[in-house]
């Protein structure tokens, strides 16, 4: 897809050495990302934003990608701005939630930022997905959920049903490793959201290491608030926390 190209910049000012990592979502593309991406570049943090590997070609590409390649790009994205930054930061909407998480119990980020993260499923069917991809390819989209008018995040028209089933690999795989994340998290919830079910903040809640926890409630948009009503106060008080953490304020 034309648009779902990956984002990478050069910090510049007092934030030149202060990296983040940025994660798009399962099924979406770079383009859900961009504006926080962009933003943050501007403000003078060095970003480092992928596409992830099945994502922004076809459903079908998607369906043949282990979970492990979404991780092994985004855990790359992490790796390359920890060799010419000071300070890294993950961030991710959704499904790149589950990603920014596992790096981050992996390795020393100085924090994270999350946009409704993805750790468990609204449909029950996804627990059988192991078995239905066999007998099912596909069913219907979960892109765009965004409560503002005429905004796209250029995801898939169908859902893969064998990515479901890695995607719940990826979850089962990550939850464990939720008490080895220590660093600050901050993490923006809508308080609709057709995609992510309250029971992935609940076992956020009831894993996450970090002594610092921050939850924002956003009111005016659905999943895909980074690109909803609410974006702005998503890069604002995201930047805040970036600036903190880094010693940068």
């Amino acid at each position: 897809m034309a648009t779902a190209q990956s984002f990478r910049s050069g910090g510049h000012g007092s934030l030149a050495r202060v990296g983040v990592a940025v994660s798009h979502g399962f099924t979406g593309s770079p383009v859900s990302m961009r504006p926080w991406s962009e933003f943050l570049a501007d403000a003078g943090f060095a970003v480092n934003m992928p596409l992830l590997a099945g994502h922004g070609t076809t459903w079908q590409d998607l369906s043949r990608t282990p979970w492990e390649h979404w991780y092994r790009d985004f855990e790359a994205a992490y790796l390359e701005l920890s060799s010419r930054c000071d300070t890294v930061f993950v961030a991710g909407l959704s499904m790149g939630g589950a990603l920014a998480l596992r790096v981050a119990a992996k390795h020393a980020v100085a924090g994270i930022a999350l946009v409704n993260p993805g750790l468990t499923f609204s449909d029950r069917r996804a627990r059988y997905s192991g078995l239905l991809k066999h007998v099912l390819k596909s069913v219907s989209a979960i892109g765009d959920d965004i409560k503002a008018p005429g905004i796209t995040e250029g995801a898939y028209s169908r859902t893969p049903v064998a990515a479901v089933h890695e995607l719940s690999k990826l979850f089962t795989d990550t939850i464990p490793l939720l008490p080895r994340v220590t660093a600050p998290a901050l993490v923006f919830r809508s308080t609709v959201d057709h995609v992510v079910p309250e029971s992935s903040m609940d076992a956020l809640r009831a894993g996450l290491g970090s002594q610092e926890f921050t939850v924002v409630s956003l009111s005016n948009s659905y999943h895909v608030a980074t690109l909803d009503n609410d974006a702005q106060q998503i890069f604002s008080q995201s930047s805040d926390f970036f600036r903190r953490h880094a010693g940068a304020i």
